[in-house]
């Protein structure tokens, strides 16, 4: 008989008790911060399960640094990833901030407790001829029966729209008509907390939207639609990719981020520079857009070790 595995302890149930200073902090993140509805969710769960777990919770303002040292072994000892761990300590981290100088708080007390150090793994990219084999599919391979005329024109506009701007996957389906200059070849784009920045446009993605766009009649409103012509969802562009990706000879699971950080990857090894592709991804520090160094680093060892003759 093969051994039992060992079962993870439960996450205790969350206290229904209102808490005001948690509910101002989280109506000014949605206020003023413009956090996302998963933000909030993951917010509210990080605070109230903090809550349930601290044996000598009192108020807000009376808990010490080791109190919360305590909730650090109590999140470990349940065998949470170290990441999963760092987005709730990211959670208390932003409301102390808001205690500090909303409600004068004089100590703030998570600056002495030390987090795990997670290793933020590479990016998975593609390579410059899998990219162009994913592109060339929609407008080669036979018209799907139920598809509408112009579906294998939408679906190439899509794909190319992806790699040539590196947009969010949210972002390339929040696309209005309005929002894309043919004039300048650029798109103007609303990012995380509703910031918007300009990306730009290259000429076989503008060629594959100004085909599609004539193909399907779209002249206002949404730029990418679905048969119904209604905004197209995040989850039908995924499916968008996941066909062609079916009918490729490519291996990778390859998702919509991972067109973006080939985009990034390879506008990098092409000589850009990082700050330029911080701006076009849309990162508000430039320590999120390094990790893609890392992997044109790697790349550049790999052929330094294959050419040099003393490597």
């Amino acid at each position: 008989m093969p051994p039992r595995s060992k079962a993870k302890p439960s996450s205790p149930a969350l206290p229904p008790s209102p808490d005001p200073p948690a509910e101002e902090f989280l109506a000014f993140m949605a206020v003023e911060r413009n956090a996302s509805k998963l933000t909030l969710t993951n917010y509210r769960h990080s605070l109230r399960s903090f809550r349930a777990e601290c044996p000598v919770f009192t108020s807000w303002m009376e808990c010490q640094a080791d109190d919360f040292r305590g909730w650090l072994f109590v999140l470990m000892k349940r065998e949470l990833g170290r990441a999963t761990i760092r987005l709730h300590f990211s959670a208390l981290r932003s409301f102390y901030k808001f205690l500090t100088r909303r409600h004068k708080l004089a100590v703030y007390p998570l600056l002495a407790v030390q987090m795990p150090k997670v290793g933020r793994p590479l990016p998975v990219v593609l390579t410059l001829a899998q990219v162009e084999e994913l592109l060339a599919l929609p407008m080669t391979l036979p018209k799907e029966k139920q598809a509408p005329e112009w579906g294998a024109a939408r679906d190439a506009a899509i794909l190319e729209t992806f790699y040539s701007t590196g947009l969010r996957l949210h972002e390339l389906a929040g696309i209005d008509v309005e929002h894309v200059d043919p004039y300048n070849d650029t798109i103007t784009v609303r990012g995380k907390g509703r910031k918007e920045r300009l990306t730009l446009l290259g000429a076989h993605a503008a060629k594959a939207v100004q085909h599609y766009r004539h193909a399907a009649g779209v002249h206002e409103g949404p730029l990418f639609i679905s048969k119904l012509r209604k905004r197209i969802t995040t989850q039908a562009v995924g499916d968008v990719l996941e066909k062609y990706l079916r009918k490729s000879s490519i291996q990778l699971r390859v998702t919509p981020h991972k067109l973006r950080h080939s985009f990034a990857t390879h506008l990098l090894n092409n000589g850009a520079d990082l700050r330029s592709v911080q701006e076009l991804l849309g990162h508000s520090s430039l320590s999120t857009t390094q990790i893609y160094t890392h992997v044109t680093t790697d790349r550049m060892k790999k052929v330094y070790d294959a050419a040099h003759p003393r490597a």
